[in-house]
């Protein structure tokens, strides 16, 4: 699944594993399972990004899934934004560990950055609820831009509760996704929503479970 970037998904494991427990970015008990729940549940969102373009990362904390997207789109160039100064740090130091040239780090809130940082796609992972994230990720995405929000069980419940905003927001789609299926188990589950605009076509290797315009 990581090709050619698997020498540096194996450091950057060893980083969380290590460094990552020491400093509290990552749990003690997440170290023994850090590859199936972590690293291949990120890595298989990258089956939905173009090969070039702009990334940020809302609320980075251990680079999850910034930094393992930036290892696999060498060619997207990948914004860690991240308003703790001890994550923050982290996510420099392990930039330069693994030396990422196409991936940054800026210290701030989402909400902070609206209209500084203009990219094609915004990722998170178990920062907030969709009604707040997509509030804030559209202010950091050009139009039809894409939202591409890791979630879990209760993602169609969310999808539903954030309709309103979404709305207001004036999405062109909003949708789950099943994410590597016969790859990883349980299948990643993303929330993809396009901010206005025109989106992509749907990329190869995920399962639209559900779809909705707002």
């Amino acid at each position: 699944m990581f090709g050619s970037a698997l020498e540096r998904a194996c450091q950057f494991a060893e980083i969380l594993a290590t460094d990552g427990v020491q400093r509290g970015l990552i749990g003690p008990r997440e170290a023994p399972r850090l590859w199936d729940r972590h690293l291949l549940n990120c890595a298989v969102v990258a089956d939905l990004l173009p090969e070039a373009g702009e990334l940020v990362d809302i609320g980075s904390g251990a680079g999850l899934p910034g930094v393992v997207l930036a290892m696999l789109r060498p060619g997207i160039r990948v914004v860690l934004l991240e308003p703790m100064l001890r994550r923050s740090a982290f996510l420099e130091e392990c930039l330069a560990r693994l030396d990422l040239p196409n991936a940054t780090v800026v210290r701030g809130r989402a909400e902070d950055m609206a209209g500084v940082i203009r990219a094609d796609i915004a990722t998170a992972r178990a920062v907030a609820p969709l009604d707040r994230l997509a509030g804030w990720a559209a202010g950091l995405l050009r139009p039809g831009g894409e939202i591409l929000a890791i979630k879990g069980q209760s993602a169609e419940q969310e999808l539903a509760a954030a309709r309103p905003v979404l709305s207001r927001l004036r999405v062109r789609s909003a949708e789950v996704l099943r994410v590597g299926q016969g790859r990883v188990v349980p299948a990643t589950t993303v929330v993809r929503v396009v901010i206005g605009g025109h989106g992509r076509e749907e990329q190869p290797g995920a399962h639209r479970s559900r779809r909705g315009v707002a």
